[in-house]
């Protein structure tokens, strides 16, 4: 991606936390729980790091309806259909964020992909990957985005940050 196209999404991602900011500051927002706002902002940070470097996301807080749980992201890179789940944090703690992505909530990830791959126009699914992004919003610091790609896969293994 180009330096102006990187500018751009600088540029829109500064728009809506200012947008954001606006909206609290004449007192509207700010209806749910603080950990929620927070994940969300969390979620605002991964989309906008996945832009930037190249995945077109197609999906966000995707929920299949008939089923417990959401994909926080849906994104394509070329070929490959990656499902991700966020988890940010307002600080490092001794237990990194994307450790909270257990054993049962790879297990929904799994079932919700799985529910996602069967609405698509496709007779071939396509290459599947199941990432996690961690996303730190620490007060007074920049905004901290580690990606962990293929993290897990369909079947179960301990992942490499366990």
């Amino acid at each position: 991606m180009g330096w102006l196209a990187q500018l751009r999404w600088g540029w829109v991602e500064r728009g809506l936390a200012g947008l954001d900011w606006l909206a609290r500051w004449r007192g509207r927002g700010g209806d749910q729980p603080v950990h929620l706002e927070t994940g969300i902002v969390g979620e605002d940070g991964a989309y906008f790091h996945l832009s930037r470097n190249g995945y077109q996301v197609v999906a966000r807080r995707w929920s299949a309806g008939n089923m417990p749980g959401d994909v926080d992201l849906i994104a394509w890179q070329g070929e490959v259909l990656c499902f991700f789940e966020v988890k940010t944090r307002t600080a490092h703690d001794a237990t990194a964020a994307e450790a909270a992505v257990d054993g049962h909530k790879r297990k929904i990830l799994r079932r919700l992909a799985s529910s996602y791959l069967r609405q698509l126009d496709r007779t071939i699914p396509p290459a599947v990957r199941f990432d996690v992004i961690s996303v730190y919003l620490v007060p007074g610091e920049t905004v901290e985005v580690v990606h962990f790609e293929n993290a897990f896969t369909w079947s179960e293994h301990r992942p490499e940050w366990a």
